[in-house]
């Protein structure tokens, strides 16, 4: 029985602000890969993560659900086996559920629902970067802005090791599908770059595809930073810009470097999609680009993610292919990671998939890649609960209008209909009293910042305990290794004639 439920191919790039697109309306970077996809597909105009920094965000999106309910804190927390991901939702609708490149998980469990991972993880797998509140605001050199003064051209860098062995992989993987495809057997591969990630360091190749003079500064200056709100205050103290603040030339530099980044990651995409299509499965893969956060590079004067602002949170999300998709439409409703769980259960035709929604926060945006119109209303939610802060955070958004909410410190509201630089906070004005307080309705309900709080000081106590044991006596690896066999590549072990056929793409029938 033919079975024509899409393949998906899920292509995420690790630190990527939507506003770093062309089809996003970014005049100089160049993304001409993705920008074809999103001609040919849907672009969700306003697509958010969950939370603005690696794992946290990842393990929600995994998930389907927020982090302050699964306990993925910060970039040194693990959540657990027994939480249902998308991976298992997609294995157990038939799909064959595989990883390229990196999640950012922490802890034992290293799949979390994925049947094999074909890299290596590139971030260590322990407790190793769990935070401490109790220090307050401290500066951290390990994310200090003094990197900008390195930024540009190298001739090689670490980020192109991994994400060369990530694109060869998901090279390969594709051929090894076609050539064992089953018509009940379709696949969600997702390949996982660390690109454009800081540092921002590129090879002469990306980076001359821009003109150093012709690179835009931040749109929006940067502020004192006693005058910032207080939770920016201490980020600003943890990327160490009171100690380190960069010359305009280290910004250009910077930001010239990112760009040939992002155009790098660009061409990955494009070869993925272009290698479908050479092995006649375009047809039946729906693809789509993301990214598990934003980058601010400069604006407000502030660096790399963490914050609320909408170019550390704001995502690019287009899907393209196959009937389920849209061509050249353009989504401007306010969706997040969360919905991308269900999503892909509608995709998988899974049995219960209503019932799986039903008990997530996110909804299925199967309607909206049609080209239907969704439901009113649906908003983002965004929490902060890592490194740099020392209370909870939580953001919605919701019909253009940006919530924040920093336990114990005020509140702000962000009219992003009028304000897409952020600057004009209206939480004090009158005129917006009846949303703002729907808004701070919508991030307290079922959410506790003073039990919350408490949870990520004992989770943090626990962890830094684990973390000191496991540092003494025989080491724990908690990294998953990928073997490959090589006795069976080849002809070394077998009939050269058989393999020949068998590794054949298309196979000739004799």
């Amino acid at each position: 029985m033919q079975d024509n439920r899409p393949n998906i191919l899920m292509i995420m790039a690790d630190q990527f602000p939507a506003a770093c697109l062309g089809s996003y309306g970014h005049p100089i970077v160049k993304t001409p890969h993705i920008d074809a996809l999103a001609a040919r597909g849907v672009v969700f105009e306003q697509a958010y993560c969950n939370s603005p920094i690696c794992a946290p965000s990842r393990a929600s999106m995994c998930t389907g659900r927020y982090v302050s309910e699964i306990g993925a804190f910060d970039n040194g927390t693990d959540f657990l086996s027994s939480i249902p991901t998308l991976m298992h939702h997609l294995r157990r609708a038939g799909y064959e559920v595989l990883l390229s490149g990196k999640m950012h998980f922490l802890g034992p469990d290293q799949m979390h629902g994925f049947e094999r991972r074909l890299t290596p993880e590139i971030y260590p797998s322990t407790f190793a970067w769990t935070p401490d509140w109790e220090l307050g605001a401290c500066h951290n050199p390990g994310t200090a802005v003094s990197q900008l003064r390195d930024a540009g051209l190298c001739e090689w860098n670490m980020q192109m090791d991994y994400d060369e062995e990530v694109h060869f992989r998901a090279l390969e993987t594709l051929r090894d599908l076609a050539r064992r495809q089953v018509a009940d057997h379709p696949f969600f591969l997702c390949a996982s770059y660390t690109h454009p990630h800081d540092p921002f360091i590129t090879t002469k190749k990306w980076w001359d595809l821009y003109d150093h003079d012709q690179i835009d500064m931040p749109i929006v200056p940067a502020v004192p930073i006693d005058q910032m709100h207080v939770y920016n205050q201490w980020l600003q103290i943890h990327h160490m810009v009171d100690e380190y603040p960069p010359c305009d030339e280290d910004i250009r530099n910077a930001r010239h470097a990112f760009y040939g980044m992002v155009s790098y990651f660009d061409s990955r995409v494009g070869e993925l999609v272009a290698e479908l299509k050479r092995l006649d499965m375009g047809d039946n893969t729906v693809v789509l680009v993301t990214a598990d956060h934003g980058e601010m590079l400069g604006e407000h004067g502030m660096w790399f993610k963490r914050t609320f602002y909408d170019y550390s949170v704001r995502v690019p999300l287009v899907f393209a292919g196959t009937d389920r998709c849209a061509s050249d439409h353009t989504v401007t409703e306010t969706v997040s990671l969360v919905d991308l769980l269900p999503t892909f259960n509608e995709l998988a035709c899974l049995k219960d998939s209503q019932q799986v929604a039903a008990g997530v926060p996110g909804r299925s945006l199967c309607d909206l890649l049609a080209g239907d119109e969704g439901p009113e209303n649906h908003h983002a939610i965004c929490e902060y609960l890592s490194e740099g802060v020392c209370q909870p955070l939580r953001m919605v958004v919701r019909n253009g209008l940006k919530y924040v909410y920093v336990h114990e410190s005020p509140e702000q509201l962000f009219d992003l209909r009028h304000d897409p630089g952020e600057t004009n906070n209206c939480a004090l004005d009158p005129s917006y009293a009846d949303i703002l307080s729907q808004l701070r309705n919508t991030v307290l309900d079922k959410w506790d910042p003073v039990e919350i709080r408490q949870r990520i000081l004992d989770s943090q106590q626990r962890r830094r305990i684990v973390n000191e044991a496991l540092d003494h006596g025989r080491q724990q690896n908690w990294d998953v290794e990928p073997q490959l066999n090589f006795s069976q590549q080849y002809v070394r072990n077998q009939n050269a004639q058989e393999m020949s056929a068998v590794r054949r793409y298309p196979r000739v029938d004799r």
